[in-house]
């Protein structure tokens, strides 16, 4: 009964979370942002005392049920064991010492990386974050081209439930990390069940100290049991001696198997005195113990002596590389006259510092608050965030940064800030977002249609919410953009419309720290009207 109970819970906890990263058209109501919110390094980070308590208080008490239930990640692999086991029946796992070093170490790591402001390792780590970038890089192109699939579909019968969306990748390092961590964490669930939550996993290890104290625990029944081992064979987390009737809780996750498998009713979940005493397990009392030698792997090896190579002269190869070299210079010869003529005068616009989301106060707030759960890119109406590369640094990768090639930051969206678990994006009210500065517009004449076609544009000045691009009288019956970085909120709005090509004419440049500008009021309502044709 209490595997049933676990069980429902978590794939119902699980699937809520995995369709919150997936739902685009908001069918989910935004309470649900609270899935993001209990989980154990978000709450961590955004300091929230309530939710922190509550979790250690049910270790406490009930022991790891935050890995077997709450945490995504613990669930995905849950679902990987179940598979192998439906693929290998006979698949039988075993008891082994716990890795404490390795596990304390890795947590050490964690947070002096932490300290430092080094967050990419903590948000790698993290098994929130994990998942999240598993979802929105991997599993969100499928869905969205099985949405696009059911539009086509019932378009033909005259049916427009479904409306087609944009597929696109978002980040091709961000999408290589989610596979990796796909793979890697899918090999050792389905090889050995819980190794990830027991030797790498942060959370793990910290809700692992706690649990070894809980008040409810799974115990043998001595005068029951026969020492058949099911339920060492039936341990994911490969943390319960048979032989000596000895649990490690500090890796059990109360997944609740071995109590199912056993058929004598030897194994109880019940309540132990915390003033009962513990029996010390030493090396000495494993008789058993596997020797824990896997297959050996061969390596083969190719050697070459780079003294015995003959380098052979392909006399068609030289005529290639001169053919290819005159070529070059003749078109370097037209692209010099093109340059002369004026055509091509033109500057290629080099932001020189990301734009991070409204909310995100400063790159030092950012990177020490996000995990890189890319929740924020996933649900951005606009499309506009994106993960970072470089561009934070090397402790900022994969953290969001706004891009406008498909779009604009509206204007009064502040759907970023309200669903960040961690406080990275802090929740603006509208009339916040309008006064906050994510960065600083920057016009480029030299590419302005206006000024090398000499004809009408004006459409950076028509998108912008704040008139900080307005056009001003330049030759004859023609008007150039002129802007005022000091009413800019940096929403992108110019830099998305400009036809200019290959370069943009205007673009955003981000700002390490967001600052309030003063709009007034009545610029505001005159853009708005002009924008909407009133």
């Amino acid at each position: 009964m209490l595997k049933k109970i676990r069980v429902i819970l978590s794939l119902l906890l699980f699937s809520l979370i995995t369709l919150y990263f997936l739902d685009f058209r908001d069918f989910l109501p935004e309470s649900f942002s609270f899935l993001a919110k209990i989980q154990f390094i978000p709450a961590l980070l955004a300091v929230n005392i309530l939710i922190l308590t509550s979790l250690l208080i049910l270790t406490s008490l009930f022991g790891r049920v935050y890995c077997s239930s709450i945490c995504p990640m613990g669930v995905y692999q849950d679902i990987v064991g179940w598979l192998s086991k439906k693929i290998t029946r006979k698949k039988k796992y075993t008891y082994s010492k716990a890795k404490s070093i390795l596990r304390w170490s890795v947590l050490a790591a964690t947070i002096v990386a932490f300290i430092f402001g080094f967050a990419f390792l903590v948000g790698l780590l993290d098994p929130y974050g994990a998942y999240g970038r598993m979802v929105t890089h991997l599993l969100r192109p499928a869905y969205l081209a099985g949405n696009n699939l059911l539009e086509t579909i019932f378009t033909s019968f005259n049916n427009y439930t479904f409306y087609k969306v944009s597929i696109y990748s978002l980040s091709i390092f961000s999408s290589v990390i989610a596979l990796i961590t796909l793979v890697v964490i899918a090999y050792l669930a389905w090889r050995n069940g819980r190794t990830w939550c027991n030797t790498i996993c942060p959370v793990g290890t910290t809700l692992g100290f706690f649990s070894k104290y809980a008040l409810f625990k799974i115990q043998f029944v001595d005068d029951k049991c026969n020492m058949c081992g099911l339920c060492s064979m039936k341990c994911k987390a490969s943390c319960i001696d048979s032989i000596n009737k000895q649990i490690d809780h500090s890796r059990c996750v109360t997944c609740f198997n071995c109590i199912e498998s056993c058929h004598r009713d030897a194994m109880k979940y019940q309540f132990v005195s915390p003033l009962k005493k513990r029996t010390v397990q030493t090396a000495a009392t494993h008789k058993y113990q596997p020797e824990g030698k896997k297959g050996k792997s061969e390596i083969s090896e190719i050697t070459e002596n780079p003294l015995t190579t003959t380098k052979q002269v392909d006399e068609s190869k030289r005529r290639f590389l001169s053919a290819s070299l005159i070529t070059g210079l003749a078109a370097g010869n037209l692209i010099a006259q093109e340059v002369s003529n004026g055509i091509l005068q033109k500057k290629e616009p080099k932001r020189q510092a990301p734009i991070a989301p409204p909310g995100a106060i400063s790159f030092d707030h950012l990177r020490e608050k996000c995990i890189s759960c890319h929740l924020c890119v996933s649900k951005c109406p606009s499309h506009v965030i994106k993960p970072a590369f470089l561009e934070y640094g090397l402790g900022g990768i994969m953290q969001p940064k706004l891009f406008f090639d498909r779009g604009f930051c509206n204007y009064d969206c502040t759907f970023c800030g309200d669903v960040c678990p961690t406080g990275a994006i802090l929740p603006l009210t509208k009339e916040e977002k309008n006064h906050t500065q994510m960065g600083k517009v920057k016009f480029i004449m030299e590419n302005c249609i206006v000024y090398y076609d000499e004809t009408s544009c004006g459409a950076c000045s028509e998108h912008c919410p704040t008139q900080a691009v307005r056009m001003v009288p330049y030759k004859g019956v023609l008007t150039i953009p002129e802007t005022d970085t000091s009413i800019c909120v940096g929403c992108g709005g110019c830099e998305y419309v400009c036809p200019a090509i290959p370069f943009k004419a205007i673009y955003v440049e981000g700002l390490t720290t967001q600052n309030i500008v003063e709009i007034k009021k009545e610029k505001v309502e005159e853009t708005v009207i002009d924008d909407f044709g009133f």
